[in-house]
């Protein structure tokens, strides 16, 4: 009798394995094809501090030059538990809108951070471009 292991689920909250949810995007083996699927693959780069992806899907008018997602006490670092898309709103064919709240842990105390974040596609990419917390 044979075991099926269990693949890990994609940290986003889409239910999906990581294989077959976020994990193309982050390896660059494939683009988000919209908004709410670069907002979900993006919670999940934070999750696995993935600071060079969230960099590169960054507008390049908004982006710092770095997030320093490793730097400084091991404690203050968010422990991300849980992603939920409250919508995700297309403006045009170019421009979209993803409202969400986000759960994590900081020193021991459960937060949230509620986001209505705002993306852009140029040249056939989408891009995180700035959020209205």
């Amino acid at each position: 009798m044979t075991t099926a292991l269990a693949t890990p689920a994609c940290p986003c909250g889409s239910g999906k394995p990581f294989a077959s949810c976020c994990e193309a995007y982050l390896r660059g083996n494939a683009q988000a094809p919209d908004a709410e699927a670069l907002m979900r693959s993006r919670y999940t780069a934070y999750t696995l501090m993935d600071e060079p992806y969230l960099l590169a899907t960054w507008h390049a008018s908004t982006r710092p030059t770095a997030l320093k997602l490793t730097e400084g006490d091991a404690n203050a670092q968010p422990q991300w538990i849980d992603l939920k898309v409250k919508a995700h709103k297309v403006e045009d064919a170019s421009h979209a809108s993803v409202d969400f709240v986000a759960r994590y842990r900081i020193n021991g105390k459960a937060r949230k951070l509620e986001e209505l974040s705002y993306f852009v596609k140029e040249q056939g990419r989408w891009y995180y471009l700035s959020a209205y917390a």
